[in-house]
């Protein structure tokens, strides 16, 4: 009876022990699958960090294709506004991208994303072909290609033979959760021997539990490093904001720290600056400080895209694809605070926009889009390390229309932005609450 009694009290204190161990745990929310197990990556709650737009699901896969096997993903076209397939270097240097609009579609199945088709079509089937090759054209123009249609992503192999996809989901419809109505792609892997594996077994094959073997500047500047560039002796107040701003177009990493050295190379690769960026997007960023004053405000002309958050039943068509005005912490941090993307942001009877940037606590109490102004938060720490006065202002244009020649894809040098980018270009300045409250009449007064 001892014996017993001593067993069922070291029972207890393990149960005991076992539950206070996991008090206060919490697991990541979202979905995830046997391979694309990295993410997801967006908003809070969710994984915070490369500067994710608050409308979109990222998902990461490190995989290693077997020597002798050939691999492809099934999947389903979501109901959203965009889809990718894009794959990485061990640097999150983007290697090639394929965009929904391009991939082939299944016998019998229908690609949503292509203008004119249905998006509603319950057969809407793929395959892509995944092959561990660099791509014959390194292609960075983000712009619509007519006729371009694939069912092949490259997703060459570095480190160790480790391969990276990263699978997109922006603007989900309306109702639709995370993955926007269609699971997450599936993996099939094909041996040298002509046995098909599927599901776990394929993920098994693939080592796809594998760690990301990438440099953790790829998700942000060093910390110290950060630190030494803001905090630079002599500088003005709120270096390197300026009022108004100064835009700088997304190119290499060097140019990404020019916007505190002033080193910046207009010849570079687009698009590798950033942290795991989408080579369907570009870019325009600016550092905004609160020093300049508690209020900053930007106006511009808004580009059209397609409608598609209610469920509309036709993919419609635009200047760009999608268009975003995000929030996001420093270099070092990279999370994003908010963001606010086309569908989503007041426009007047003239095509005009205006966005406020602010920390909760300043926002005017007419920007809001009852009023007709959009409102996207400052962070109360400001660059999440060093300076809880400055932000990161960023705008995304994706896959614009050859045709519309004022879109960031058309930028080549930081001096071209205003005069590319004529009417669309976000002018901007600093201001109070009140000061705000008094020149931005509420437009439904």
């Amino acid at each position: 009876m001892a014996t017993s009694l001593s067993l069922l009290m070291m029972l207890s204190g393990l149960i005991a022990s076992q539950a206070s161990a996991t008090e206060g745990f919490e697991s990541l929310p979202g979905e995830r699958s046997c391979l694309f197990r990295y993410g997801p990556v967006s908003a809070d709650p969710y994984i915070n960090v490369a500067y994710p737009d608050a409308a979109v699901k990222y998902w990461g896969a490190a995989f290693s294709i077997p020597k002798g096997a050939k691999m492809h993903l099934e999947g389903e076209f979501p109901y959203s506004r965009y889809m990718s397939l894009i794959s990485y270097d061990e640097g999150g240097r983007p290697v090639q991208s394929l965009p929904d609009y391009a991939i082939k579609p299944l016998e019998g199945s229908d690609n949503p994303y292509r203008v004119g088709n249905s998006r509603d079509n319950e057969q809407r089937s793929y395959y892509v072909k995944v092959r561990d090759a660099k791509p014959s054209e390194d292609y960075t123009g983000a712009l619509v290609r007519d006729g371009f249609e694939s069912d092949v992503i490259h997703a060459p192999s570095y480190a160790n033979g480790q391969q990276v996809l990263i699978y997109r989901i922006y603007a989900q419809d309306q109702n639709t959760g995370e993955t926007a109505g269609s699971p997450l792609p599936t993996p099939v892997v094909t041996l040298a021997d002509g046995k098909e594996l599927r599901g776990q077994d394929a993920c098994d094959a693939l080592n796809a539990k594998q760690m990301l073997r990438a440099n953790f500047s790829a998700l942000g500047i060093p910390v110290a490093q950060y630190i030494e560039l803001a905090d630079q002796p002599d500088k003005p107040l709120g270096f390197p904001a300026t009022n108004p701003a100064k835009w700088h177009i997304q190119l290499d990493r060097k140019s990404l720290l020019g916007i505190f050295t002033g080193d910046i190379d207009p010849n570079s690769r687009r698009s590798e600056g950033g942290f795991y960026p989408n080579l369907d997007n570009n870019y325009i960023r600016t550092v905004v400080n609160r020093k300049l004053g508690p209020v900053f405000v930007l106006r511009a002309k808004a580009p059209t895209t397609p409608k598609t958050f209610n469920g509309d039943k036709t993919m419609g068509t635009g200047d760009l694809r999608y268009w975003s005005v995000c929030s996001n912490k420093g270099f070092a941090n990279t999370r994003v605070n908010d963001c606010l993307y086309d569908e989503h942001i007041p426009v007047d009877q003239n095509g005009y926009f205006t966005v406020v940037v602010s920390r909760e606590s300043d926002r005017p109490r007419n920007a809001f889009p009852e009023c007709g102004i959009g409102w996207i938060p400052m962070a109360d720490d400001g660059d999440g390390v060093f300076d809880e006065d400055a932000s990161i202002v960023q705008i995304r244009h994706m896959l614009a229309k050859p045709e519309f020649r004022q879109a960031i894809q058309n930028i080549y040098q930081d001096k071209d932005i205003p005069s590319v980018m004529g009417e669309y270009f976000p002018k901007t300045f600093y201001t109070t609450t009140s000061k705000f409250e008094l020149f931005f009449p509420c437009s439904n007064n």
